[in-house]
């Protein structure tokens, strides 16, 4: 995996990705909504449901503005961690999470996803929702995902992908290589993140490269199903 960063400056991958999300955090809601037309709710949804396992405990990756963490909340009974280097991102979460009166199921935490201040086996799910790719080192990223999950959990992964049929292949790359950066940088006057988001999916080892990327760490019976003709693809497995 190609080491894609925002800033192209000599900081880390993961500072970088710190201060990009620190950047977006108050139009991040607005234009991830719009930008996906409001999809996105749907993936999460389709994810949750793939979880099969009844989880008491989720632990919710990259949770940015805590969308999958307060749609965990929706659609299980789970009490729900969610983690994040971006502070700003979470500010924005912990607002929500009180708006919709779920402080008691859902606790944000700033920390480092490559890097978890939790024991081994502590819960029965992870998801996470496009924030795997922003890993800076990606094994160690899954590893520790899977040194956390408890034995038979289920891990439920979103990451954008491109439709491969023609024409909505080359009409998608148009919009997510052109308009798309063009709206981002306009409404969060951050150019390089919304570039970035482009360059880091065409980086990104998706498909077959990723689930083998999950069976190196340990998970099992790991499959990939496509979601809207391809736009996204929920990768899905168990430790």
């Amino acid at each position: 995996m190609s080491k894609v960063t925002p800033y192209k400056s000599s900081e880390s991958k993961k500072e970088q990705i710190k201060s990009m999300f620190d950047n977006i955090a108050k139009n991040y809601d607005f234009l991830n909504h719009s930008l996906s037309l409001g999809m996105d709710n749907l993936w999460r949804k389709i994810a949750i449901k793939n979880i099969k396992n009844n989880p008491k405990k989720i632990l919710d990756i990259a949770t940015g503005t805590a969308d999958f963490a307060i749609s965990s909340a929706k659609h299980t009974n789970a009490k729900i961690i969610g983690v994040d280097i971006s502070q700003g991102m979470l500010d924005v979460g912990e607002i929500k999470i009180k708006k919709k009166k779920l402080s008691s199921r859902i606790s944000l935490q700033n920390t480092d996803c490559e890097d978890l201040p939790f024991k081994e086996n502590s819960f029965d799910a992870i998801t996470a929702g496009f924030g795997v790719r922003n890993f800076e080192n990606l094994n160690k990223g899954l590893s520790e995902m899977y040194r956390v999950l408890e034995k038979n959990g289920v891990i439920a992964i979103l990451e954008p992908s491109s439709p491969k049929k023609f024409p909505l292949k080359q009409l998608y790359n148009i919009y997510f290589n052109n308009i798309l950066p063009t709206i981002g940088a306009l409404i969060s006057k951050d150019k390089s993140a919304y570039t970035y988001l482009p360059e880091s999916v065409a980086a990104f080892p998706s498909g077959e490269k990723f689930i083998k990327e999950l069976e190196k760490v340990g998970f099992k019976d790991c499959k990939s199903i496509s979601l809207t003709f391809g736009i996204v693809v929920l990768y899905l497995a168990i430790k």
